[in-house]
C-alpha cells in the first residue's frame, strides 16, 4: 500500500496482514469451505478492494455497508475500506429491508457490498433508504456484469470492484479514527451504532490474546458466529495480529455434526460459542472425541445456566474453559474467568480484565458494598467514540463521565463479578426487586426445561409480576406452573417464584443469542403469550 504510513510500521489491522504478507506470504492466514487463502493473497486483495472503492467515490470517512454472509469477502471488504480511511458498517443479514434501510440511512453509507444470496435484501433496503446508497456490490462468484443478480444500473459484481493496488490513494490512519460502526441488536427498540476506533481494535486484540490463551504455535480458530457480529468480526484483530489461522464457517443454522466435522479436520485449538451452541455441542454424544484439538473453549454473548457449565466441564475435560462478558460499546470484552477458577467460580463471569477500569455503582453513582448489586460503568481504551449520529443516547450513556453498561451486577469479596439482569428487564414486585437471571439460573435446572426467560408481567395488586416462557425438553411432557414453583420452593424467596407460564417452541433470539424480552413483553400484551 502507498501512503503516508509505512505498511509495515502502524498497528492497525491492515498493517498486520502486510507484515504477515512481508515475512510469510505463503503461511494460510483464512480457510474456508476446504480453500486456503495466504497472507500474500489477502494482502493483495484488500487493497484491490480499497483501490476498487476509492475509484467509485469512497473517501475517507465515508461508510460502507456489508451485508453478506460468512465469507473471506467480508474481512476483504472491512479491511479494505479501512485501508483508504473509510468506515465499515456491518448490516445484520436477519433484519427486514425496512430494518436494513433505517441503518443505510442512519449511517448515511455510499456503497453496500453484498453476495448473492442477499442481494434481494440489499436491493429492496436500497429501495426503501431514503438516502440510497450510489451502489450496490454483488454477484460475488465472478457473474459479471452491471445487472448481477437482477440488479440495476447500480449493481456490479464484486470481481468488477476490484482495482488494482497501484491505483490506491495515500491516506493517513489515526489510531483514533474510526474502523467500523457497529449496530447494537437493538433488544430494546432501533439499534444505535457504536462508532469503533482502531485503537479499540488494537487494544481488544491484546485483551483476546490474553483471555483466550492465544500463544504457542499452530494456533487455529473457529469464526462460526456471524461476522456481522462483535464476536465475529471483533474476534478477527487478534488473529490477524498474531498471524493466527481463521476458519470460516459458512453461514447456516448452528449444526453440531457440522461444527464437529470442522473442529476435527481443521484442528481447531480455539472455539468461541454462545451458550445456546454450547448446549447443542454437549449434547452430541462423540463431541468430546472429536475435540481434543481443542486447548480453549469460551462463551459469553448471552447468560450461561450453571448446569451448562457443568456440562460443559463434563464434556470438554482437557480444555480450558473460558468466560468472556462484555458488550459491542466495549469492542467487547470486559471481564473473563480463566479457567483456573472455572469450577470455584462457577456462574461469575470473572473480573474486569487489566486494559480497563470498572465501578459497581447505584443509580446516583456511589459505590456499592460487595454483595450488593449495581450497574456496572467502564472507562478505558476500548470504550467505544460514541454513537453514531446520536448525541443524546451518546451523552446519556457517559452520565457522569463513565459508561453506562445497563448490567447489573454484583461483586463478591475477591472482586469476582456475577450478571445479576440488564437493568431494564429487572421486575420490580411489591417493592422487591427480582432479577429475572437469577431466576432464570433456577428454572433452567428443572429436568423438564431446554430453554427458559423471565418477564415481568402486569398484576393488579404488586404492579409486576414473574412469568416463565419456557422450551421444553420434552414437547409432548411439557413442566406445568406447579411443577416450576414446587421446584422453587427451597430455591427462591416465594416472591421470586413465577405465577405464570407460557410454552412455546422456542426463544426469540437476535444474533447475538439473546432473549428479545421486549417481544416476550409485547406479545403478552397482545394476548399472543398464553400465560395461566
Amino acid at each position: 500500500m502507498t501512503g503516508t504510513r509505512l505498511p509495515l510500521d502502524g498497528a492497525h489491522w491492515i498493517d498486520h496482514v502486510a507484515r504477515h504478507a512481508f515475512a510469510t506470504p505463503d503461511d494460510v492466514a483464512i480457510r474456508f469451505m476446504g480453500e486456503s487463502i495466504t497472507w500474500a493473497q489477502l494482502d493483495e486483495r484488500i487493497h484491490q478492494v480499497a483501490a476498487g472503492l476509492a475509484a467509485r467515490g469512497v473517501n475517507k470517512g465515508d461508510r460502507v455497508a456489508i451485508l453478506m454472509t460468512n465469507r473471506p469477502e467480508f474481512v476483504e471488504t472491512t479491511l479494505g475500506a479501512n485501508a483508504i480511511g473509510a468506515i465499515a458498517v456491518p448490516l445484520n443479514f436477519r433484519l427486514a429491508p425496512d430494518e436494513v434501510a433505517f441503518i443505510l440511512g442512519h449511517s448515511g453509507s455510499k456503497v453496500v457490498v453484498t453476495d448473492a444470496l442477499l442481494a434481494p435484501l440489499a436491493t429492496a433496503a436500497v429501495a426503501a433508504s431514503a438516502d440510497a446508497p450510489l451502489i450496490v456490490v454483488s454477484g460475488l462468484e465472478g457473474d459479471g456484469g452491471d445487472s448481477a443478480n437482477g440488479g440495476g444500473a447500480d449493481t456490479i459484481s464484486y470481481d468488477a470492484l476490484l482495482g488494482d493496488r497501484a491505483d490506491e490513494p495515500e491516506v493517513e490512519i489515526d489510531e483514533r479514527d474510526v474502523s467500523m460502526i457497529m449496530y447494537t441488536s437493538g433488544t430494546t427498540g432501533r439499534p444505535k451504532g457504536a462508532m469503533l476506533t482502531h485503537l479499540n481494535l488494537l487494544m481488544q486484540s491484546v485483551t483476546a490474546i490474553r483471555t483466550s490463551r492465544l500463544q504457542g504455535d499452530n494456533v487455529v480458530s473457529l469464526c462460526n458466529v456471524p461476522l456481522f457480529h462483535i464476536a465475529g468480526i471483533g474476534g478477527m484483530p487478534s488473529s490477524l495480529m498474531i498471524g493466527a489461522r481463521t476458519v470460516i464457517m459458512p453461514t447456516g443454522l448452528f449444526d453440531a455434526e457440522s461444527t464437529l466435522d470442522i473442529v476435527e479436520s481443521e484442528q481447531i485449538t480455539t472455539l468461541f460459542l454462545v451458550p445456546a451452541q454450547w448446549q447443542v455441542l454437549c449434547a452430541h454424544p462423540d463431541a468430546t472425541r472429536r475435540c481434543a484439538s481443542l486447548r480453549t473453549i469460551a462463551w459469553g454473548a448471552a447468560p450461561a445456566s450453571v448446569s451448562l457449565l457443568e456440562d460443559m466441564a463434563r464434556v470438554f475435560p482437557h480444555c480450558e474453559i473460558i468466560s468472556v462478558f462484555g458488550q459491542t460499546e466495549m469492542s467487547p470484552v470486559t471481564t473473563s474467568l480463566p479457567g483456573v477458577d472455572a469450577v470455584r467460580k462457577i456462574g461469575s463471569v470473572g473480573k474486569v480484565i487489566p486494559t480497563i477500569v470498572a465501578r459497581v455503582v447505584d443509580d446516583e453513582m456511589n459505590d456499592v458494598k460487595p454483595g450488593e448489586v449495581g450497574e456496572i460503568v467502564y472507562r478505558g481504551p476500548t470504550l467505544m467514540a460514541g454513537y453514531w449520529n446520536d448525541p443524546e443516547a451518546t451523552a446519556e450513556a457517559y452520565a457522569g463521565g463513565w459508561f453506562h453498561s445497563g448490567d447489573l451486577v454484583r461483586a463478591d469479596e475477591e472482586g469476582f463479578l456475577y450478571v445479576v439482569d440488564r437493568k431494564k428487564d429487572m421486575i420490580i414486585s411489591g417493592g422487591e426487586n427480582i432479577y429475572c437471571a437469577e431466576v432464570e439460573n433456577v428454572l433452567a435446572g428443572h429436568p423438564g426445561v431446554a430453554d427458559v426467560a423471565v418477564i415481568g408481567i402486569p398484576h393488579d395488586k404488586w404492579g409486576e409480576t414473574p412469568a416463565a416462557v419456557v422450551v421444553a425438553a420434552d414437547p409432548s411432557s411439557p413442566p406445568t406452573l406447579d411443577d416450576l414453583v414446587e421446584y422453587s420452593r427451597d430455591r427462591l424467596a416465594s416472591y421470586k417464584k413465577p405465577t405464570a407460564l407460557a410454552v412455546l417452541d422456542e426463544l426469540p433470539r437476535n444474533a447475538s443469542g439473546k432473549v428479545l424480552k421486549h417481544e416476550l413483553r409485547a406479545r403478552h400484551a397482545k394476548g399472543e403469550l398464553p400465560t395461566s
